[in-house]
């Protein structure tokens, strides 16, 4: 088990926002922090990925060989795409049985479900292949997409790290100029989280870590960088309390340039998230002293981070069946926070005993 650190507390941190804000309308989703944001946990989430994906290539004893990358990281892409679909078919059972157990057709429709249970072979195929996905549940084919891409933007690192950093934005502008993305079957559509623009995010992410790691002057910058970082967040602050965000229908072509768009990761919410990241750099290293339970909470979370997202995702899928069922209210919203919070510190721990307990020993 590692320490409490820097990378796993703010992992912990976009988990328990993600929590919050995957139940709408819950009475505590207002205080997190995307409402006075352009961005929000779901790039952090993306970028702590790209850090940790920087950790685990680098290898103990330097880099891994090439071959052992690309083993390494189709293995995390299997085992991110087994949980995706364990967690889909638990979210359409669970939406099967409350449409079953209250008599109502309407949870049937809930997040993109319809198809599944209205064309069931087509659907089926769909999710299995990440090519038709659940409402809140589109976050892990991203992470599997991104696994995916993620060896040439490694290996061509390390050639060149400006090559690397060149191609990403390449890429991302690309994809924002011709609207490009990954479509969506048997409904048409496109993605949610489109991969070729938040590849950027974990290419950033990685190269970050690199620098980090082999630059002192990586981190002099980042810290002289400090005011601009908060004065990126107190004007993002404002754009989005006062809804100062430009009107889709007027901004020039490419469009996706101009606007603030979540599943094309626009510039706007790009550069609010850099800033905050300048801004909010030297935070772990308050709070770890002076509030180490936190911080230990906060790291295991990360740590655990894939078993946690994945009870997150079904917990508030409940929590929103649940709000909806009885009506909300402050009582109804303490309880699905209460006890879903109390659910993802409880994965992790389980995680981790289970890691720490001995397996017996198998009888000749």
């Amino acid at each position: 088990m590692r320490e409490s650190n820097a990378i796993d507390f703010w992992r912990g941190f976009a988990l328990v926002n993600i929590f919050i804000n995957h139940v709408p309308g819950n009475a505590f989703a207002r205080y997190t922090y995307p409402n006075a944001s352009l961005s929000d946990a779901a790039e952090l989430f993306v970028f702590l990925a790209g850090w940790a994906l920087g950790l685990a290539t680098k290898g103990r004893d330097g880099r891994e060989p090439a071959g052992r990358v690309v083993l390494r990281l189709a293995s995390r892409a299997v085992e991110v795409y087994r949980a995706h679909v364990t967690i889909t078919a638990i979210a359409l059972a669970m939406i099967a049985g409350a449409a079953l157990a209250f008599d109502n057709p309407v949870f049937l429709e809930w997040h993109n479900a319809g198809p599944a249970f209205s064309d069931p072979l087509q659907t089926t195929i769909g999710w299995v292949t990440l090519l038709h996905q659940l409402g809140y549940f589109n976050i892990l084919p991203l992470y599997v997409a991104l696994l995916v891409m993620a060896p040439a933007f490694v290996l061509l690192a390390r050639w060149s790290r400006g090559a690397a950093l060149t191609f990403s934005l390449a890429v991302w502008a690309w994809s924002l100029a011709f609207e490009i993305n990954l479509p969506t079957w048997p409904v048409e559509g496109t993605w949610f989280f489109n991969p070729f623009a938040w590849q950027l995010l974990l290419v950033l992410g990685f190269l970050c870590c690199e620098w980090s790691r082999d630059s002192v002057a990586f981190g002099v910058w980042t810290k002289r960088l400090w005011p601009l970082g908060v004065l990126g967040v107190a004007i993002g602050a404002v754009v989005a309390l006062r809804d100062l965000k430009p009107d889709p229908l007027l901004v020039p072509e490419p469009r996706l340039f101009f606007i603030f768009s979540k599943s094309n990761l626009s510039p706007g919410r790009l550069f609010h998230f850099l800033a905050l990241l300048l801004a909010f750099q030297g935070v772990y290293r308050l709070v770890a002293p002076y509030m180490p339970w936190l911080a230990m909470r906060f790291s295991a979370l990360g740590r655990n981070s894939l078993a946690v997202f994945s009870m997150g995702s079904i917990l508030s899928l409940a929590g929103q069946l649940v709000r909806f069922r009885m009506g909300g209210g402050i009582l109804i919203d303490c309880a699905i926070m209460a006890v879903g919070l109390a659910g993802l510190v409880f994965t992790a721990w389980f995680v981790e005993w289970r890691s720490r307990s001995p397996r017996p020993s198998r009888s000749a």
